[in-house]
Parts: C-alpha cells; sequence; structure tokens
C-alpha cells in the first residue's frame, strides 16, 4: 500500500535534516533556500514494539519484517508560490501527489541559520504556507465552478449539481481566508463529492516544530505560540529537534540510541514519535501474521474487511476467501504462541464482514 505523506515549509525550517533522519536516502541540506530540487522520496519502517515481542516467542527463521509508509520531501514553498515564484508550481503539484501534509516550523534561533523572511515567527509562516495552499485551491475551485455549472445546466448531470454544492461551499471559506478541511460537509453524498477534487487543503496535517536542543523535551514559547494558532484545526502538533534527530542517527546500536534520549530526558526519538503520528494521520492500521517461517506487519486502511485486508498479502487471498483466523495480540503474548491460544479458545474464525482490528494476528483461508 503505497501511501505518502509529504513534507512541507518554507526554505530552512529543517526539513531535509529531518527527511534525513527519516530516510537512507539523504537530501541535500544547506544554508540556502531551495536546495532541494527533486522531491525526495523516502521508505520508512514503521516502529512497532509488537514486532519484536512475536519474534522472540515465533523465532522466525526469516525473521521480523516490519511495516513502511512513504515520506517525500517537498522543497521549501515561498510567497507567491501559488503564482510562479520561486519553483512554486512544481512544488504545489508535487504536494497535490501526497495523501497528507507534515508540515515543518522553524521554532529555534540561530543567527547562523537565515530564515527567508530575516525572523523567526513559525505561525506567521504558517500562514504563509497556508494562503499560498489556499489561493491555488481557490484557482481550482472557482475552475471546477464553471465546468459543473455548465454540466448541471446542459445535461441535469446530478453528480455536477452536487459537486457544485459542495464546491461553493469551499469557495465560501477558501475567499476567508480559511482551508478547505475546515468545511464541514452534510452528508457521504457530498464527501464523495468532494474527494474527487483533490484540493490541497483538504489534506489531513500534522504540525512539526523543530527546536533547538534545549527545548527538546519541553518545548518553548515559539511551540506555544503555534498550538494556540491551529488549537480550531483538529491537528497534531508534534515537538523534535531535528539537530538532536541527526546526531541520534548517526548511532550504531539500539543501546546507544536508548543511553543517548535517557540523557537528555526522552523516551522515545523524535523520529519514531513522527512516523508513528504520520502512519496514524494517513488513517493506518497494522495487522500482523506470526509463525516460524515470518513474522510480519501489514498495513490497510482503518475500517476495511477481512478479505480486504487478505488482499494486502495478495489479490488471490481476497478473491479466493474464504475466512480469517484471528487471534489478538494481547492474547498471543499472554499464552504464549498459536497453538497455546487455539488450546485455550483463543483463536476466532472470522468472515467477510469482519472488520480488522489494528493488531490483530491473522491467517487467511482461502481458494482459487
Amino acid at each position: 500500500m503505497s501511501l505518502q505523506c509529504g513534507i512541507v515549509g518554507l526554505p530552512n525550517v529543517g526539513k531535509s535534516t529531518l527527511f534525513n533522519c527519516l530516510s537512507n536516502a539523504k537530501a541535500q541540506s544547506a544554508n540556502f533556500p531551495f536546495c532541494t530540487i527533486e522531491p525526495n522520496v523516502g521508505v520508512i519502517t514503521v516502529p512497532d514494539e509488537r514486532l519484536i515481542k512475536l519474534g522472540e516467542i515465533c523465532k522466525p527463521e526469516r525473521g521480523v519484517i516490519p511495516t513502511t509508509v512513504e515520506i517525500v520531501d517537498i522543497a521549501g514553498l515561498v510567497k507567491g508560490a501559488s503564482k510562479g515564484e520561486g519553483l512554486g508550481n512544481k512544488f504545489l503539484a508535487n504536494i497535490r501527489e501526497t495523501d497528507a501534509i507534515i508540515h515543518v516550523l522553524r521554532c529555534f534561533d540561530d543567527e547562523n541559520v537565515v530564515h527567508v523572511d530575516g525572523t523567526v515567527d513559525p505561525v506567521r509562516d504558517k500562514e504563509i504556507i497556508d494562503a499560498e495552499l489556499q489561493l491555488k485551491d481557490l484557482e481550482t475551485v472557482e475552475s471546477r465552478i464553471q465546468k459543473c455549472e455548465k454540466a448541471a445546466k446542459a445535461g441535469g448531470d446530478k453528480f455536477a449539481k452536487l459537486q457544485l454544492e459542495v464546491l461553493v461551499k469551499y469557495r465560501e471559506a477558501l475567499s476567508q481566508g480559511k482551508n478547505a478541511r475546515t468545511v464541514e460537509l452534510e452528508n457521504k453524498d457530498q464527501e464523495a463529492a468532494a474527494r474527487d477534487l483533490f484540493l490541497l487543503t483538504n489534506k489531513p496535517v500534522m504540525y512539526v516544530c523543530n527546536v533547538d536542543e534545549a527545548s527538546a523535551v519541553t518545548g518553548n514559547a515559539y511551540v506555544e505560540k503555534v498550538k494556540e494558532a491551529v488549537k480550531d484545526e483538529d491537528a497534531q502538533v508534534l515537538v523534535l529537534a531535528a539537530k538532536i534527530e541527526s546526531e541520534i542517527a548517526e548511532l550504531e546500536t539500539y543501546e546507544e540510541r536508548q543511553m543517548f534520549l535517557e540523557e537528555i530526558g526522552l523516551q522515545e526519538s523524535g523520529v519514531n514519535r513522527l512516523i508513528k503520528a504520520a502512519y496514524a494521520l494517513l488513517n493506518l492500521r497494522t495487522f500482523l501474521t506470526a509463525g516460524s517461517d515470518e513474522v510480519r506487519a501489514w498495513t490497510f486502511k482503518a475500517g476495511a474487511k477481512a478479505p480486504q485486508c487478505a488482499g494486502v498479502i495478495h489479490t488471490d487471498f481476497e478473491r479466493g476467501f474464504i475466512r480469517a483466523e484471528v487471534i489478538k495480540y494481547t492474547d498471543f503474548i499472554a499464552l504464549g504462541g498459536e497453538a497455546q491460544c487455539r488450546a485455550a479458545g483463543k483463536l476466532a474464525t472470522e468472515g467477510k464482514d469482519y472488520l480488522v482490528q489494528d493488531g490483530d494476528i491473522m491467517h487467511f483461508l482461502f481458494n482459487v
């Protein structure tokens, strides 16, 4: 399942440094705007402590295989990007292709790192990016309104009429400087019409406050201003210090990384927290397979049923789905394996309508 989060922000806020920590793909990191010309795509392993415990029980021959999510490092936007300033149009197109947005905000002072607008103000920076995305969305909405009006009048197209209702709502919000995601739609039909529009400001967003080392645990005044500014957006705010994360990434062993984290007062690295948050932002969940051959995590969209999850492993599994055997992770760990769960009656047989839950350990039976 190839779903992407795009990292956006003004130049020199720490996007590429953060991306380098997340991915083995090394984005160029330099103290000037536009150093990232092409969007860098990294396939990121999703940390999951459950896999370690399952591996200890199953001792799989092929090992433990985590699931992944794609992160795209998109070059810095600037004021006027919606009109083509900087490398704006290309970057906005890159954002359109992603499923969710990680918006990095500079929340640290450093006279050696140039700010594109001269001073550090993360709320202003957020508003600049928002405005550019809103302007591009407004351009899209205006264009679609004209087409829908013609289709609705000429052929009585019901979907065009429905989409026109949604577009008018979006135009009103965007004209007031609000993001499309703030618009409340009335029913599922309107929600379906909205999905077809692929608006930039309708994507789920997470704000990452890039702070200095001293603020990595507690945050700072800049972070508090960001939290206040986004309190009505239903968006997550995550605090991390990209400079510290780059130092952690250079440590070779898990033990060294944990010691480093403990020394600075953190239980988990910011990168791990970010990956998990990005995974949740995409509305993704994980089911597991566990046996003597391998222990593996698989990604599915929240709300998927058993046959759809079977198809994540192989399309034949979904096509010929018969049933699924399901063990809850907590039972598997508590009892010590599949055989013990079977003996204790903790293995459930589920049909095609079963809604798969995060952490379910599954075995699919199929026939093609």
